[in-house]
């Protein structure tokens, strides 16, 4: 049996019906907090089992009542009762920062699933029901094509690489390996990915090739584990960012600090989120984005593959527009250069060659002193074949 709550100064009790009222919480929910020792009532009967609720208790039921709005899991929600005011609107703004970010992934799954889903349905119209062709007057868009370049570089400090930088006609990955058996770790991430060269992603829906890439961040992942000498002393692994080329998309994984941007109408966007513990700041509220740069901690990585279990890696989907820029960095260039300068040197350089060559030299500017690795890829309107009248083409010499 329950006891009554100490309710002096708090007035009469109030009946299940009642608080439930003046709560905006149903019966059956203050049930429910009750059993999960969220909410317990002041007073239960012990012949019926009645609950009674003091008035004193319609804060806590209220801000349960707005954190559930807020999609707060139960259990997050009684933590964040117990703490005090201050503590409480920290652990708010931090899972709300958290939702925003999902949010946003999932926003960007939805635009490529309903343009994916228009560009089906209008391709269909445009063509021949009956022969599959192109209809006459309404020719199919041209076909996409990437340019791409990879660069990475020891920096002025550090006295070896532990980066990686990998670029190929699908397949566009860095890889910022630490500790000891860093540089093998970050090797064998980006090995494990490449395998999917030969893969043809464009075949699939969207989320099954979503699937696929958070199982080859998997498989990253126990790589990872295989090449670290057991009982090393320090903690090794390495960051992965990732993207596939499907032929009209680009499908991002995503795990520790490194960074994918997109250089887009002259503006440019990072499409990544660093998973950090001063980024978790920011996020919290706790630190401004200008603080977290001079911060000691901003290498301190809360997510990275190290070869342990349950690695969750980001992943989305990108549609590809003919003039993106895309970019992939370690830190060894965002630590130190402002976006500002990357924005500019990405904007100006001709082609991928020179891009991931000018954005090495502004971290060497900026004393390079981390390895530094840039990969640039640049989406292109590949321009078909002429196939002349007749379906050949006269070489003869005329007579």
């Amino acid at each position: 049996m329950r006891e009554r709550a100490d309710s002096r100064g708090t007035g009469r009790l109030l009946s299940i019906g009642a608080f439930a009222r003046l709560a905006r919480l149903s019966p059956k929910a203050l049930r429910l907090y009750d059993e999960l020792g969220l909410l317990p009532p002041a007073h239960v009967d012990p012949a019926n089992g009645y609950r009674r609720y003091a008035p004193a208790q319609l804060e806590r039921a209220r801000l349960v009542a707005w954190l559930r709005r807020l999609g707060m899991p139960l259990a997050r929600i009684r933590d964040v009762c117990e703490l005090a005011a201050g503590p409480a609107a920290e652990a708010v703004a931090a899972y709300w920062a958290r939702t925003e970010a999902d949010t946003a992934a999932r926003r960007e799954l939805a635009s490529f699933l309903v343009d994916h889903l228009k560009r089906k349905d209008e391709d269909e119209a445009m063509k021949d029901t009956s022969t599959g062709t192109a209809r006459p007057g309404r020719p199919l868009p041209p076909p996409l094509g990437i340019r791409y370049a990879a660069l990475s570089d020891t920096g002025l400090v550090r006295e070896s690489n532990q980066d990686t930088a990998y670029a190929g006609d699908r397949l566009l990955a860095v890889a910022d390996g630490f500790g000891g058996a860093g540089a093998s770790a970050g090797a064998a991430a980006v090995e494990a990915l490449r395998g999917l060269e030969s893969f043809d992603g464009g075949a699939l829906r969207p989320g099954d090739l979503l699937n696929v890439l958070a199982d080859a961040a998997g498989q990253a992942n126990r790589s990872v584990r295989g090449v670290v000498p057991a009982g090393t002393p320090d903690h090794t692994g390495t960051t992965l960012t990732a993207m596939l080329w499907t032929g009209s998309h680009l499908a991002l994984v995503h795990v520790g600090d490194s960074r994918a941007y997109l250089l887009r109408g002259g503006a440019l966007f990072q499409i990544t989120h660093d998973h950090t513990h001063v980024q978790s700041l920011v996020e919290e509220g706790r630190l401004t984005p200008e603080e977290a740069e001079s911060h000691p901690q901003r290498a301190l990585l809360f997510r990275a593959l190290d070869g342990s279990d349950g690695v969750e890696p980001e992943v989305g989907l990108r549609e590809a527009r003919p003039g993106d820029r895309y970019l992939l960095c370690s830190d060894g260039l965002s630590a130190v250069v402002p976006a500002d300068a990357v924005r500019e040197v990405l904007g100006a350089a001709p082609g991928p060659d020179r891009a991931v060559r000018g954005l090495v030299a502004l971290a060497h500017d900026a004393g390079a002193p981390d390895n530094v690795s840039c990969v640039v890829a640049d989406v292109i309107a590949e321009v078909p074949p002429v196939v002349p009248v007749g379906g050949a083409t006269d070489v003869s010499a005329p007579t």
